[in-house]
């Protein structure tokens, strides 16, 4: 399966509040915040999804005050992670 294009109508995007060389960064950050809200997205997919390292992409959920999901998933992440540190 092939990666996909989100198609936004032009009326949409114009009427964001959003400068408009940031809507395509400001929108991703809205998906993947979205998706791991729901838990269809690890923070490490998350992060990737909207450009950002697990740091910020954490840094933003908390400015957000966004709920982590914190699992074996995650637990065996860090781990693997600070093995190899």
């Amino acid at each position: 399966m092939g990666a996909r294009i989100l198609k936004i109508p032009e009326e949409i995007v114009n009427a964001l509040r959003i400068p408009p060389d940031d809507v395509e960064e400001e929108l991703y950050k809205e998906l993947a915040i979205a998706l791991y809200q729901r838990g269809m997205l690890s923070s490490r997919k998350a992060s990737a999804l909207c450009g950002l390292t697990r740091l910020q992409f954490e840094d933003l959920l908390g400015k957000r005050k966004v709920l982590r999901h914190y699992g074996d998933a995650e637990l065996e992440e860090d781990l693997k992670y600070a093995r190899r540190s």
